[in-house]
C-alpha cells in the first residue's frame, strides 16, 4: 500500500496515526517543533516533519512534499481552528472527507442553515444584543473547544461579557459573536461515520464534556457560588464516555441519516467520514442540537478501542480513526477512493 496517511500533530492525532497503522498504512506525523517530545515515544509514527507553525502546511513546497510522499490528509479540530476556511479550500493535498463542508461548520449562519436543513430541532438564534430576553449563550465562530462562551441574560450581560472578550483581543467586533438560545439539558456529543462505499450511517460512539470552569463551579455549595468572583467559561479540558438508553437510539439514527442527506443536497458530494451533532437531551429526552462538526471529534479519544456501538458494529476494535483507515482501504481497493477524498 503505497499510500500515507497524515495529519496534524495535535487534537486527535494519536488515534488517527494508530489506527492507520492498525490498517496497514504508513503514518506522517505534522507537528510543531515544541510539541514533539510528546510524539516522539509513539512507534506506530513512521514519519515526522517539524515545522515552525501548523500554518506552515500552507506553503507551496510544503504540499508539494506530501504529495511526493502520497499523502492523505486527515482534518481535525486543530487544522480548522489554525486555517480560514478558505486557506484550507487551497490546500492542494488530497483531504479525506469534503473539505467544502468545513466552511459550514466554521460559518455559524451556514451551520444554522444546514442544522435547519437536516430537520433538527435547534435552539433560537438571537439577531441582536437588543433582542436577548432571556438566558442565551454567546459563541465564537469556528472550532474554539469553548474558548471565549459566555452566558448573558440581556444586554448588559452581553455588553460585559464582549468588553472582556474585545480587551483580550479574542474578537475584533460583534460580527465575531454568535448568540444562541441557552437550552438546559444534559449535553451530549453524538459521533457518526457516513461511508459512501457501503452507503452506511453508523453510530460509533457518545461523550460528554468536561469543560472549566462551568463544571468546576458546580462542585462549590450553592450558598458560596454567589461569592465566587468569576465568569464561567467553557473551555474544553476532557472527555467523559457516556452510554445512551437504548430507547434512544432510533432518533440518533434518523438525525444523522437527515444530517448526512441534507449535506448531499447542500454540499455536494455532502459528508464522507466522521462527524458529530452536539447538543442536549432535555427533561423530555428530547434532543435539541446546538451544533455540528464536520470532521472527527476530540470525543472520540475515549474509544481507541473501540465503544460499546462499535462493538456492535465490527468484529474486532474500532475507534474512529481506524474506521477512517479503513475506508480509504476499502476505497482503494475498490478504486473508488475519489469518493472519500477532496
Amino acid at each position: 500500500m503505497t499510500k500515507i496517511i497524515g495529519t496534524l500533530g495535535s487534537h486527535c492525532s494519536l488515534q488517527v496515526l494508530k489506527g492507520a497503522k492498525d490498517e496497514g498504512f504508513r503514518t506522517l506525523l505534522i507537528t510543531e517543533k515544541k510539541r514533539y517530545h510528546v510524539y516522539k515515544r509513539f512507534n506506530f509514527i513512521d514519519h515526522v516533519i517539524l515545522v515552525d507553525k501548523f500554518r506552515d502546511i500552507l506553503e507551496s513546497d510544503f504540499q508539494k512534499r506530501l504529495n511526493k510522499l502520497e499523502c492523505i490528509l486527515i482534518p481535525h479540530g486543530t487544522l480548522i481552528s489554525s486555517l480560514s476556511s478558505e486557506e484550507i479550500e487551497n490546500i492542494d493535498v488530497p483531504f479525506f472527507g469534503n473539505k467544502l463542508i468545513l466552511r459550514w461548520e466554521a460559518d455559524r449562519n451556514l451551520k444554522e442553515k444546514l442544522m435547519l436543513e437536516s430537520k433538527l430541532s435547534i435552539p433560537a438564534t438571537i439577531r441582536s444584543k437588543t433582542e436577548i430576553k432571556d438566558l442565551c449563550i454567546v459563541k465564537l465562530h469556528g472550532a474554539a473547544g469553548g474558548k471565549g462562551y459566555f452566558l448573558a441574560s440581556d444586554r448588559n450581560g452581553f455588553d460585559e461579557g464582549y468588553n472582556k472578550l474585545l480587551n483580550e483581543k479574542v474578537i475584533k467586533d460583534e460580527n465575531d459573536l454568535y448568540i444562541q438560545e441557552y437550552v438546559k439539558g444534559v449535553p451530549v456529543f453524538l459521533h457518526y461515520f457516513y461511508s459512501p462505499i457501503s452507503g452506511d450511517i453508523e453510530f460509533m460512539g457518545v461523550d460528554r464534556r468536561y469543560e472549566s470552569d462551568i463544571d468546576g463551579i458546580s462542585r462549590i455549595p450553592s450558598k458560596h457560588q454567589l461569592n465566587v468572583p468569576m465568569e464561567p467559561t467553557y473551555n474544553v479540558v476532557g472527555n467523559i464516555p457516556l452510554v445512551l438508553r437504548e430507547s434512544l437510539l432510533d432518533d440518533v439514527y434518523k438525525m444523522g441519516e437527515n444530517f448526512v442527506r441534507a449535506s448531499e443536497r447542500l454540499i455536494p458530494p455532502g459528508i464522507p467520514g466522521p462527524f458529530c451533532l452536539e447538543g442536549v437531551y432535555t427533561k423530555d429526552a428530547k434532543f435539541i442540537a446546538f451544533e455540528f462538526s464536520a470532521r472527527i471529534v476530540a470525543g472520540t479519544n475515549l474509544y481507541v478501542s473501540g465503544s460499546p456501538y462499535s462493538d456492535f458494529l465490527f468484529q474486532h476494535d474500532m475507534s474512529m480513526g481506524r474506521r477512517i483507515a479503513f475506508e480509504i482501504k476499502n476505497a482503494i481497493n475498490k478504486r473508488k477512493l475519489n469518493r472519500v477524498i477532496t
